[in-house]
């Protein structure tokens, strides 16, 4: 498992990608790419909107509590667990599993804001990453060489515990 460390954790806290204060102005730019999403507000939003992503990752939590907009579940569902701070082993394998076996639904008992660095890295090129800032908005981040990049630098802040 991987641990973020305290000191590393203020990198964590702006956008990793273009904020867009609304979901209007991101839809536009979801037409014709593969779409991934992580947490339940922005899923279940795009959900609202006719647009059913091929990866979410949800944890049933907004905030640190309980959603009240649950998405609903799309094609195979995947269960693992990954305690805040923190990126599991076999959270990178659901990742992993889910980008070649579309659509699939992974739901995290723990917390699921940090998939976003593991998805970024297994992603294809062009297709895109959402997740929500919390009180600002949706982050968009479309998956090519610098976004890679940024993520593995980011993964590199971890610090590996166990086996």
């Amino acid at each position: 498992m991987l641990v973020l460390p305290k000191e590393s954790r203020k990198l964590f806290k702006g956008p990793f990608g273009i904020l867009h204060r609304d979901i209007s102005t991101v839809l536009p730019e979801l037409a014709g790419r593969t779409v991934y999403t992580v947490g339940d507000v922005v899923t279940h939003t795009l959900q609202k909107n006719g647009i059913t992503p091929s990866i979410a990752v949800v944890d049933g939590q907004t905030m640190r509590s309980p959603c009240s907009r649950m998405p609903e579940f799309s094609g195979e569902c995947i269960r693992v667990e990954n305690p805040a701070g923190t990126i599991t082993d076999d959270l990178v394998k659901a990742l992993t599993y889910a980008i070649n076996h579309t659509p699939v639904t992974i739901v995290v008992n723990g917390e699921e804001d940090l998939a976003v660095i593991p998805l970024v890295i297994a992603a294809p090129e062009a297709a895109v990453v959402l997740y929500g800032q919390p009180h600002k908005g949706i982050v968009l981040r479309t998956i090519d060489a610098g976004a890679k990049a940024a993520a593995q630098e980011l993964l590199g802040l971890f610090v590996r515990v166990g086996a």
